[in-house]
């Protein structure tokens, strides 16, 4: 007794003249689920009205001529007995004949059910066994609304009993659910608190925090391992500044519970899980050592991290897992890649014996990154695909961090030149990460598809996205290592934006005097970056001499650290400020030496991306004999971008106005001195245009500068 989608719309639009948008038909077809009398009424109220998108919007079965109609023809129609069931059992979203009887306090739930989808009195079945069923939404909401008229009274204790049904038959999610509807505070903060170690392992903190929002507070505070919960969730949602008071007030409680006998519970303690409650000084600990990583503050980090080990027996695999993970994300803020993976494997293993799964794929990222930043890809694409094995062997539902996982690949594709597959593991991310990704995930999904737009020459495009991870971006126990505000100079540079870019190293306080640390070396490095285009753009500029003096500081200090990810990008760095400056020679050095340690990882993008500068300095290494192989993949890669980069994207810095008649004039047949006097400028400034020419095209004389401009169409 209902229409197809086609149906409706035919109905809508031919018979009732209504002339609705396809998707307009799909809002009412779906909110109807294609019921017939249900279509005519909302057509009937819909005829003669302006604004049908409003109405289509707020349909729903309080309408009254809904409530009219079904109370008058359906309800009204049915025996007490049919009536009463109806509106008890109003409350559920889903019935079944046991849940029905907790209910209702009959016996006949099943059989009442089965004669309702007999009498097709909207009763939807909800699986082939005939278990579990639900009312159609809209004789749903005419239920719950004549109920709350009828016997407001009753609601709370079907919804109390409805709780305990759910929690003696494991579905906490439900019992917490109808606890709240019943305002039944007591029961749901003890509900909560026992669901809260299943919910942890499933990452489900955003919805956990959300829960104890919705308690009082003064509840809350009188339930230590609440308390404790309710500190982690808000650590784990960026929200800092309500975290101590929680903790504190799980610690006053502990104050004041023990004496030399043991555990003496204080009257007005409310504990629902004993066993959280002995493990409290441990879990406080790990706590307070998240706390103080996401403030930044390393040694406190330890302190607490390294009491939460002491306090965690051989047995607690989840205690020792999150210290042990804590004190390796602490030495990976440090700088010290090597102590932080090995804390961070040992944490993800201890996590996976406690059944942790959840978090210990969500660690992957973590133990990937620093492979990435060691120069190691191979191995951090291992780990990326033991970590995936390992999610997927779980099955439905997907794991959260799954996603990130996409991600993570999708970077390492894109380092190694096959956007195509980046791009598809991003999309395999988006679609994961919609169901069941980290909060993280999509701040993490917009860096990875920026970079690869701009490894397509859509700067435009990478700098949306970067605008719209940064919205998106939450503060996690991960170091920020790769700030926002230096990803998107690093676009504004490309762009030949070099007051935005100058104003972001003033804004961040940055200069090549600083003390080095690991924490800014990306932003030193970006620093490096602006200082060269800076001398790309005015040559008589001395910021280059800067540039490459914090550029070999910032080399011992990556090689000292083993941070061999960073060594070959800032070796790039300096063989392009060499090559700045027409020092070939050195810059051959340089590039020889990334060569090497980039080839057996198989790194691509790192150079491609520099553009014409860094191809020219490749053919002069291939004349030179270095890495024949790889310097020839790398140039067929440059090859490749031609087919999908836009010409404006190609120039290091765009060429301004004098410049190009500078560059027309090159093409003709008039000397040095003749040029400078069809520009009316001295000899002196002439050749400072055509040197700054060359640099931004890529080359290093006349000839090769007029065939590029040909190439690129700048004539």
């Amino acid at each position: 007794l209902r229409f197809t989608p086609d149906e409706a719309a035919t109905f809508l639009n031919q018979v009732m003249g209504l002339g609705l948008s396809a998707e307009e038909v799909a809002a009412l077809e779906t909110r109807t689920e294609g019921w017939i009398v249900g279509l005519q009424m909302a057509a009937l109220s819909m005829q003669g009205r302006a604004d049908t998108a409003s109405f289509i919007q707020a349909f729903t079965g309080s309408h009254h001529f809904i409530i009219d109609y079904l109370v008058e023809e359906v309800l009204q129609r049915q025996p007490e007995r049919v009536r009463s069931f109806f509106l008890q059992t109003s409350i559920l979203e889903r019935l079944s004949g046991p849940l029905c009887d907790a209910v209702t306090g009959q016996e006949d739930g099943r059989g009442m059910l089965e004669a309702l989808e007999r009498g097709n009195l909207f009763v939807v079945p909800l699986d082939d066994r005939r278990q579990w069923y639900r009312y159609h939404h809209l004789f749903a909401d005419v239920l719950q609304a004549r109920a709350m008229e009828a016997q407001a009274d009753q609601v709370p204790i079907h919804h109390r009993r409805a709780s305990e049904w759910y929690e003696q038959n494991g579905l906490p999610s439900d019992a917490i659910h109808h606890a709240f509807a019943a305002e039944d505070f007591e029961r749901a903060a003890g509900l909560v608190e026992l669901a809260w170690p299943a919910m942890r392992r499933s990452r489900l903190d955003g919805m956990l925090l959300g829960l104890l929002q919705a308690l009082p507070d003064e509840l809350v505070r009188t339930r230590p391992v609440l308390s404790v919960d309710y500190a982690i969730s808000l650590i784990a949602s960026g929200q800092l500044a309500a975290v101590d008071p929680r903790l504190q007030d799980a610690e006053r409680w502990l104050d004041a519970t023990v004496d030399t006998s043991g555990r003496v519970p204080a009257a007005e303690m409310v504990v629902v899980d004993e066993e959280q409650f002995r493990s409290l000084p441990r879990t406080i600990s790990v706590a307070r050592a998240a706390y103080a990583l996401v403030l930044g503050d390393a040694p406190l980090t330890v302190k607490y991290a390294r009491r939460a080990l002491d306090l965690s027996p051989a047995g607690d695999h989840l205690g020792r897992g999150a210290a042990a993970s804590l004190l390796g994300l602490a030495s990976w803020a440090s700088g010290d890649l090597e102590a932080a993976h090995r804390a961070l494997a040992d944490g993800m293993a201890s996590l996976r014996m406690a059944g942790n799964i959840s978090d210990a794929t969500g660690g992957t990222f973590a133990l990937a990154d620093i492979r990435m930043t060691q120069g190691r890809l191979y191995e951090a694409m291992s780990t990326y695909e033991q970590a995936l094995q390992l999610a997927t062997e779980q099955g439905e539902p997907v794991l959260r961090g799954t996603a990130d996982l996409y991600v993570g690949m999708s970077e390492l594709h894109r380092e190694r030149g096959d956007l195509e597959a980046a791009t598809q593991h991003l999309l395999k991310s988006k679609e994961l990460g919609e169901r069941a990704g980290l909060p993280e995930n999509r701040y993490l999904w917009c860096v990875a598809m920026a970079r690869i737009k701009e490894a397509q020459g859509d700067l435009d495009g990478a700098l949306d996205l970067l605008h719209e991870a940064e919205r998106l971006f939450i503060v996690s126990f991960n170091p920020n290592v790769r700030p926002m505000a230096a990803l998107k100079t690093r676009i504004w540079v490309a762009q030949g934006r070099l007051a935005e870019a100058l104003a972001w190293a003033q804004e961040q306080e940055l200069s090549v005097e600083d003390d080095l640390s690991y924490l800014r070396e990306f932003e030193h490095i970006t620093l490096a970056r602006v200082f060269i285009a800076r001398h790309r753009n005015d040559p008589e500029e001395r910021s280059i001499h800067q540039a490459v003096g914090l550029l070999e500081r910032l080399l011992k200090a990556a090689e000292e650290g083993g941070r061999t990810g960073n060594v070959i990008e800032i070796l790039v760095l300096h063989a392009l400020a060499h090559e700045a400056q027409g020092d070939i020679s050195p810059a051959l050095v340089s590039l020889e030496r990334a060569l090497t340690l980039a080839e057996p990882e198989g790194y691509v993008r790192i150079f491609v991306d520099e553009g014409p500068p860094m191809a020219a300095l490749l053919r002069e290494a291939a004349k030179h004999g270095t890495a024949p192989k790889y310097v020839g993949q790398l140039l067929t890669a440059f090859g490749k971008d031609k087919s999908t980069t836009p010409v404006a994207q190609l120039l290091i810095e765009p060429l301004s106005e004098r410049e190009l008649e500078v560059l027309r004039l090159l093409g003709t047949e008039l000397n040095g001195p003749e040029i400078a006097g069809e520009l009316m400028v001295s000899l002196n400034t002439m050749r400072t245009h055509t040197k700054n020419i060359y640099s931004k095209l890529g080359v290093n004389n006349r000839r090769a500068a007029v065939h590029r401009a040909e190439e690129l169409d700048l004539l």
